[in-house]
């Protein structure tokens, strides 16, 4: 048997600020991947972590009266909770400040010099902090960064180090021709437009009197590299690039599927400037990069100062992991922009969990220990299974949940009409026979929702495996 690799990671967040539902958003999509491609076979690397440079870590830090590294020490480590909370199966946790992850993206840089892809000159224009990045007049709306509204993009004038992306544009264009380099599909037309209208160099250094905190240029100790060179760096730094080419590196990047999961605001990041870097570095390229929605709350874009930010931490404590799993990969759509709020939440929650879910295997192994019923396990033949590996194929979690939750009506629909509950009074032998497919019918149920829910799969399979296991209350309802 041939073996299979496959490779995925998040975007790696910043540290300036306490995890938030847009990043859980990314990370479950991602976990969902992983543990789908692991039932698949795959031998798996799972990646994330935290980016940890720029200046909008610098200013914080001061802000808080704390050295960097100090400060980012401190913060790190809370990005790391969310692999308990979220119940997450990723094997590497990579920070930007690693010694090692230094060095690759030192490395990095040594070869796109080399290919000719760097040089130096004097820049002016407009700054987004939040960006980390210089705009363009076609990248202001009413003055301001459109992904920052809320900040007043600052004018810098220094002698930077710049890429040479504007030599990369065909073959770029020529990398999008190529089937599921980004999904979905409007994102890479998004990607070839951007091109299409004509590529410029950008900096990826900046002066280190003005950015003291970063990864040291190469060859010029004034400056330190741009945080978007740096960071971009991890998905290959992670795999021991590049001191180990011949172990993960070669294995997952080299002869695996390479998928990267991100932000609809990162096409320009991570399909293109990123891409062009591997393609100067005579790296391979990523195989997908698969673009999610943003969360809004109420109609608004989450805000500190709007104070309508959802914690992922909060909703875990108050309705468990899988209710927030449920929300992220059913509720929200897979590609699109979602809006959440306590009510909406809570309104689906009894719906489709407590109501749904939760009462169905309630009821099916009641009537099953109660008539002393049981199944041997065997392959899964479930109703919408080609419909459910289609669309996890694809990505498409929201259509791989709706075929499970099909399922989950068709099943309580198949109560209804045989009534084993009354039968078992006039007819045992026929109500034990529909107990059984109903048994198994909430026995599939639970194997097609591990990648989703893969708490509420094992507490499933558990009770219907040993009848001795207390029946849990997998979700209460919210009253």
């Amino acid at each position: 048997m041939i073996k299979k690799n496959f490779y995925i990671t998040t975007t790696l967040p910043y540290v300036n600020a306490a995890p938030h539902i847009g990043f859980a958003l990314e990370i479950v999509q991602a976990d969902a991947i992983a543990r789908w491609k692991k039932i698949q076979g795959y031998d798996v690397v799972f990646n994330t972590g935290t980016d940890e440079h720029g200046l909008k870590i610098y200013r914080k830090a001061v802000e808080e009266e704390k050295d960097p590294q100090a400060y980012t020490d401190e913060y790190a480590p809370k990005f790391d909770r969310l692999k308990s909370a979220l119940n997450l199966t990723y094997t590497n946790f990579i920070r930007t400040t690693d010694a090692h992850h230094m060095r690759a993206a030192q490395e990095l840089w040594k070869r796109c010099a080399e290919r000719g892809d760097i040089y130096k000159k004097k820049y002016k224009g407009l700054y987004c902090v939040g960006d980390e990045m210089f705009l363009k007049e076609s990248d202001l709306v009413d003055g301001k960064c459109l992904n920052h509204p809320a900040m007043d993009p600052i004018e810098i004038e220094e002698e930077n180090y710049f890429f040479k992306l504007s030599a990369y544009q065909e073959k770029l264009l020529d990398y999008f021709s190529k089937e599921n380099v980004i999904t979905p599909e409007w994102r890479r037309r998004e990607a070839i437009k951007f091109v299409e209208s004509g590529l410029e160099d950008f900096s990826i250094s900046r002066e280190k009197t003005r950015l003291p905190w970063g990864v040291p240029v190469p060859g010029d100790e004034a400056q330190v590299m741009y945080v978007w060179f740096d960071a971009l760096t991890n998905y290959i730094s992670t795999l021991g690039w590049p001191e180990d080419q011949e172990g993960l590196h070669k294995e997952f990047w080299n002869n695996g599927t390479v998928v990267q999961a991100a932000g609809k605001d990162q096409v320009r990041f991570q399909s293109i400037m990123w891409q062009a870097m591997l393609m100067s570095a005579g790296i391979k390229t990523s195989d997908t990069v698969l673009y999610h929605g943003h969360i809004t709350s109420g109609g608004q874009k989450m805000s500190k100062s709007v104070g309508n930010v959802v914690d992922p931490f909060e909703v875990v404590e108050k309705y468990g992991t899988d209710a927030l799993r449920y929300w992220l990969l059913r509720d929200m759509p897979t590609f699109e922009d979602g809006d959440f709020t306590w009510e909406r939440f809570i309104e689906s929650y009894n719906a489709n969990l407590a109501n749904g879910l939760g009462n169905l295997v309630s009821r099916v192994v009641k009537m099953a220990r109660n008539y002393e019923v049981t199944i041997g396990l065997k392959d899964i033949v479930a109703h919408g299974k080609e419909v459910y590996e289609t669309a996890l194929d694809a990505y498409e979690f929201q259509k791989a949940m709706n075929a499970i939750w099909e399922r989950i009506q068709i099943t309580d629909k198949f109560i209804q009409e045989t009534e084993p509950f009354k039968t078992i009074k006039t007819d045992p032998e026929k109500a034990k026979r529909d107990v059984k497919e109903l048994l198994e019918s909430v026995w599939e149920i639970a194997v097609l929702l591990e990648p989703f829910l893969p708490g509420t799969s094992e507490k499933i399979l558990k009770v219907i495996e040993d009848p001795s296991v207390p029946m849990p209350t997998l979700f209460p309802r919210i009253v």
